[in-house]
């Protein structure tokens, strides 16, 4: 949603950043580059452990991820790499918000680096990228992490209007406020001023930022899902083993949690854990505890052998 990187009120938030830069794996790492079907990918990889690839959200780049929320992954047994889809921040090729395209370059991301099977996380749109990668390439993923993202089914709520309004403009630290956390919550907007920091303290091989002239373009005029409901997606929530994990906000204004808990009883492998007093970066507010829950999680669930679901 924001280019929160490039805001404003950036200047005000550059402090501690050499000795965060020290002891931060995701802040101190440096951006690579992989060639594949003609494009150049750029991602950061870092820690060790079990690997998780990371898809970003709409107008995100590798700078929109919250470093403590990375550093919490690695220190809780992650490897992680994080990466700019096509022709966004520092890689090249044609650049689209279709999801499809944005899980094929996480795909070939995984293939290209050899990663093996990989838990396939994603935020906000880049949660719909993971799903299409869980439905097309099941034997890449052993688990599915998807934050503050839609279901693709059909939505008993929609999002609200004012995300739109948001979305097409350049943002201030209130948009990034009442986009991700809870702006009526003193103790939210506390969170959201230290994530702010954070998220500034990167300072040099940063990646440029999604032009929200260009971004305002790729969205619809009135609030729905942009490509959903895929009935193919759905079907294969339905069927499939994999875990999946959704984690979410009790207040996320762009993809209400609502939509996920419709779904209770139809997903045989559906977690949900949500996250009070935020919106739509509960990883944002909640970045070390949104590790745990995702560790936990892939500690505790295996793929499920197969089943036949039967209707009643």
């Amino acid at each position: 949603m924001t280019n929160i990187g490039k805001c404003r009120y950036r200047s005000s938030f550059r402090r501690d950043a050499k000795s965060m830069a020290n002891v931060s794996p995701g802040s101190r790492a440096q951006t690579q580059f992989i060639e594949v079907e003609g494009r150049r990918l750029a991602y950061r990889r870092f820690g060790s452990g079990m690997p998780i690839v990371l898809c970003v959200r709409f107008r995100g780049t590798m700078d929109s991820w919250d470093p403590l929320f990375l550093d919490s992954l690695v220190a809780r047994g992650f490897e992680v790499t994080i990466f700019d889809y096509s022709g966004l921040g520092q890689s090249t090729g044609e650049r689209t918000y279709s999801p499809a395209s944005l899980a094929k370059d996480a795909i070939d991301l995984i293939v290209a680096l050899r990663l093996g099977k990989v838990v396939i996380g994603g935020w906000s749109v880049g949660g719909m990228a993971a799903q299409i990668v869980m439905a097309k390439a099941p034997e890449l993923v052993s688990h599915a992490v998807l934050i503050a993202t839609t279901p693709p089914g059909p939505l008993i709520k929609p999002g609200e209007a004012i995300f739109y309004a948001m979305a097409r403009r350049e943002n201030d630290f209130e948009d990034f406020v009442a986009l991700f956390f809870e702006p009526a919550s003193p103790t939210s907007r506390a969170a959201a001023a230290r994530s702010a920091q954070r998220l500034a303290e990167r300072t040099s091989d940063v990646s440029p930022a999604v032009p929200f002239e260009w971004a305002a373009q790729q969205l619809g005029d009135a609030p729905k899902n942009p490509v959903f409901p895929a009935d193919a997606v759905l079907q294969a929530l339905k069927s499939t083993s994999i875990p999946v994990l959704h984690l979410g906000a009790d207040h996320d204004i762009v993809f209400p949690v609502e939509n996920w808990y419709a779904l209770n009883g139809q997903l045989p492998t559906l977690h949900l854990v949500t996250l009070p007093r935020t919106g739509h970066g509960p990883q944002l507010e909640y970045p070390e505890a949104s590790a745990s829950h995702i560790a936990s999680f892939v500690r505790a669930r295996r793929p499920m052998p197969d089943r036949v679901f039967l209707s009643p």
